[in-house]
């Protein structure tokens, strides 16, 4: 293998598919980037097996096309510290190459590509379907702070895709809170759903792109394939059977409040300072025209309240919710005004944009009760 390339483009290459390198693998080679060089093109791979990266890179010169596995830790830590530049890869050995720059070389082992497993993608019975770039990175960021970490159920730990004929549902789950992003924008031939482990859901949201229209989705019972620009996502399914989410959510809340969602936020987040620590309990006190927050510690001796005015057409109740995940909530809900409808005290209570707002009828948000 021979070529010069970018340095800049080269790590922000391996930089794009580096989180993919498992802190530590029973597969050593895995500790690796694979490197494949062919037609003018600089293909480079990164994987832990459940997760596999793949960018490429034009490069500048091709003077011999190859394939190598190169250390991941030892090329990044190198590159950060140059300064963008050409540089020029040679194999010198069976067993190193050079990686030279304007005024100095380094030497670093490689391995034979052949060591490199093979990850397998998605098989002929798989669903391809286009999704707009904003649109995937919206609803994984509306919905990835509601996963679970449950051993016991393992299909909670992710986002699960639920698209039909006309429209997409992304859903998030923990079992104290619920949430769902709707897009009309994607739809599939027939109905069909997957579930995505929040790590890869993590990394898909950070690495695509402000400027990425769309990423190419391929799935099947087993796995899926992310596609947009220059880059390929491979990943692991969670496999099993999602809970039948839409049966939980509310249809008959009758009791309704509208408030400003930022003031709501910030008093939830002073009041709660007094909450008990172990409970993270606040109470909402409702009545016409009034939302009274309150909370306290009887340990420490804390104790608070805040009175807001709001918009509230209902029966006068109370109910108490776990602080944390109701400003969780309400932190990844952009809108100016939100709705919250109620049952009773002792029922789910569903959260939403009013529907004077672009995202309503797009996130809904359900949150249990809890109790002091």
């Amino acid at each position: 293998m021979k070529l010069v390339i970018s340095s800049s483009e080269l790590l922000k290459g391996i930089m794009t598919v580096a989180k993919a390198i498992p802190t530590k693998s029973a597969l050593p080679i895995l500790e690796n980037f694979l490197f494949v060089l062919k037609g003018g093109r600089l293909e480079i791979t990164a994987s832990d097996s459940e997760l596999t990266m793949k960018t490429g890179i034009e490069v500048e010169n091709a003077e011999e096309e190859g394939q190598i596995a190169v250390p991941a830790k030892h090329l990044m830590d190198l590159l950060k510290e140059l300064p963008d530049q050409p540089l020029s890869i040679r194999t010198v050995s069976d067993t190193s190459f050079e990686f030279s720059w304007s005024n100095g070389a380094s030497t670093l082992p490689y391995f034979p590509a052949e060591d490199y497993p093979a990850f397998s993608a998605t098989d002929e019975s798989a669903i391809t379907l286009d999704f707009p770039a904003q649109e995937l990175t919206e609803g994984i960021a509306s919905t990835i702070y509601a996963t679970a970490d449950d051993e016991i159920r393992p299909t909670m730990n992710g986002i699960y895709f639920d698209l039909d004929t006309d429209s997409t549902t992304l859903v998030a789950s923990d079992a104290h809170k619920l949430v769902c992003y709707t897009t009309k924008a994607v739809t599939a031939p027939e109905k069909a759903s997957f579930i995505l482990h929040k790590k890869p859901a993590a990394i898909l949201r950070s690495i695509i792109g402000k400027n990425t229209e769309s990423v190419k989705i391929s799935f099947d019972a087993k796995n899926a394939v992310f596609q947009f620009d220059s880059t390929i996502v491979i990943c692991r399914l969670v496999v099993g059977k999602y809970p039948r989410y839409r049966d939980v959510i509310p249809q008959n809340n009758t009791n309704i409040l509208k408030i400003d969602r930022q003031q709501l936020l910030n008093s939830v987040r002073r009041v709660s300072v007094c909450a008990n620590k172990g409970s993270n309990h606040i109470k909402f006190n409702l009545s016409s025209g009034q939302l009274e927050i309150t909370a306290q510690d009887l340990g420490f001796s804390l104790a608070a309240y805040e009175k807001l005015a709001c918009e509230y057409d209902g029966d006068e109740f109370s109910i108490g919710f776990k602080s944390t995940f109701l400003v969780e909530i309400l932190g990844n809900i952009d809108c100016t005004e939100i709705v919250l409808k109620f049952a009773d005290g002792a029922r789910p209570a569903v959260i939403v944009p009013s529907e004077e707002e672009d995202e309503s009828g797009k996130i809904c948000g359900i949150l249990m009760p809890s109790i002091a």
